[in-house]
């Protein structure tokens, strides 16, 4: 049978998981808010996006 508690306490996630965790954590990614406050700024300064 298999322990379990044994098991979780010998796990290790692989390198491809914590690589990509901080790629998409350290991204800038734009977002719709960021989007509407641009365009607002650009409709303030008469400027046509």
């Amino acid at each position: 049978m298999i322990n379990f508690e044994e098991e979780l306490k010998n796990f290790q996630p692989s390198l491809e998981v914590e690589e990509a965790e901080a790629t998409i954590y350290n991204r800038d990614l734009t977002d719709v808010t960021d989007i509407i406050t641009e365009m607002i700024r650009d409709l303030k300064s008469g400027n046509q996006f």
